[in-house]
């Protein structure tokens, strides 16, 4: 049966519904399409930075608690080859080989000691002499360890000369003992203990017998430094 062209319209208006619900339900989801892909992207859990280590302290450095932060300085180690301690730490293992009579061995040591102690006593008092007249602190101290070094110097030169003269080598003893003696005073005890080696060697003549033992020692303001 043919339809009429009003059947045709009104058909067309009815099948038109369709596709106007079509568009109606199908249009909001894609136009709402990207925000729900932003609203993802806002909920995606955001990466943050892993927190550093914090940095170690100076008592993480040595394992104390509350430690001296100048006991970190390289040159007051006793490993440091420069440094009162160093020259010290020598000197006990020169009188450890000297009861075990190993002389060689205690030679080597005391030399090296020797040497360190002589070492600081210059450099001590190159800079006491620099800050002469501009820094009295500075000038005090630097002399104070110049003297110091200077005598833990002389200290194990004398017990180096004691050390060839038991290896029956008093050539070697002699200019030991008068470096001392130069560089202390001979009214001191370690000038007066020199001196008396010299004269039970035979190289000095006449015994030195102070008449009173000197109760403030004069020890030189520029200790000559022994020879290397």
């Amino acid at each position: 049966m043919p339809y009429s062209i009003n059947h045709l319209l009104s058909f067309g208006k009815f099948a038109s519904l369709p596709l106007i619900l079509f568009f109606s339900t199908t249009l909001p989801s894609q136009s709402q399409t990207p925000r729900s892909n932003h609203l993802i992207a806002q909920t995606k859990p955001q990466t943050k930075p892993q927190a550093q280590p914090p940095l170690p302290q100076p008592s993480d450095l040595n394992g104390e608690e509350n430690a001296d932060p100048n006991d970190l300085r390289p040159l007051n180690q006793s490993e440091s080859l420069l440094s009162l301690a160093g020259g010290q730490r020598l000197m006990n293992e020169a009188t450890q080989a000297i009861n075990a009579e190993k002389y060689d061995v205690a030679i080597d040591k005391l030399q090296q000691a020797r040497k360190i102690f002589n070492q600081l006593s210059n450099f001590h008092l190159q800079l006491a002499n620099s800050f002469s007249g501009i820094d009295p602190k500075v000038f005090e101290s630097e002399r104070n360890q110049a003297l110091e070094t200077g005598q833990v110097r002389d200290d194990a030169t004398y017990k180096l000369a004691l050390v060839h003269r038991a290896k029956n080598q008093p050539e070697l003893a002699v200019p030991l003992l008068i470096q001392i003696i130069r560089s202390q005073n001979p009214t001191t005890e370690l000038g007066r203990k020199s001196y008396q080696q010299l004269y039970e060697l035979g190289f000095a003549n006449v015994p030195f017998a102070p008449a009173a033992p000197s109760t403030s020692p004069q020890t030189p303001v520029t200790p000559p430094p022994a020879n290397k």
